[in-house]
């Protein structure tokens, strides 16, 4: 019986990657309108090439990203492309439709609610705040907790010990099957793909595959 789902964050139950591109290019704009010279769709292929080396979460990626193109830090166009990615973001961070009602359904019927994400603490936190959905938590763990990125066992196992309940007892929902999903079988949970998150995954050998995040509730009865 599943008391508990544990949910990963971005692309699960928020459009991370979506939100990201739309801030990314309001960035580029703001930088280019305050005097860089650089052509915008070449820009933003150049930004996302450093993110894939640096990792999505990398704090200093407009900096890498003019000493790339510009070959120097103007920090006046650093401060334009940081105050209009800041802006667009905070605008954007809502949840995927019917997740918080999905939530307060799950609440309803006593299951367990946690999140393991790879995230920093304090970004994750944000995020989950400005969603407001943060109170339906029950446990939070983030790569803070752990030092250790999924599909290491590490981050599943703080979340199992803070919520007091078995693998078998768990339910894994998350959008990066060589992730989540594989972290979270090798610990013997049941899993579940979160296909809209990630809908170019060709097979994700979870247990559930779901198109929308509804369907967890026919899932967990």
């Amino acid at each position: 019986m599943i008391k508990a789902v544990i949910f990963d964050l971005d692309n699960t139950l928020i459009d991370f990657m979506t939100m990201k591109r739309i801030s990314c290019d309001a960035a580029i704009t703001a930088m280019i309108g305050a005097g860089l010279n650089v052509e915008k769709q070449k820009a933003m292929k150049e930004l996302f090439s450093i993110y894939d080396k640096y990792g999505l979460e990398e704090k200093k990626i407009f900096q890498k990203f003019l000493k790339k193109v510009a070959k120097k830090v103007d920090y006046e166009i650093l401060a334009s492309g940081i105050v209009a990615y800041r802006r667009v973001r905070t605008g954007f961070l809502e949840p995927y439709p019917h997740v918080g009602e999905v939530l307060f359904e799950l609440k309803h019927r006593g299951i367990k609610l946690a999140i393991v994400s790879d995230a920093p603490r304090l970004k994750a936190w944000i995020r989950l705040v400005s969603m407001k959905i943060n109170h339906l938590f029950d446990v939070v763990v983030t790569f803070d907790d752990t030092k250790a990125f999924k599909p290491s066992t590490m981050p599943f196992k703080a979340a199992f010990k803070k919520l007091k309940l078995k693998p078998s007892q768990c339910l894994m929902v998350g959008d990066r099957p060589e992730r989540d999903i594989k972290g979270a079988k090798k610990l013997g949970m049941t899993t579940c793909f979160a296909k809209y998150g990630n809908p170019k995954a060709k097979s994700s050998e979870a247990d559930y595959e779901i198109n929308d995040i509804k369907e967890l509730l026919e899932i967990v009865e």
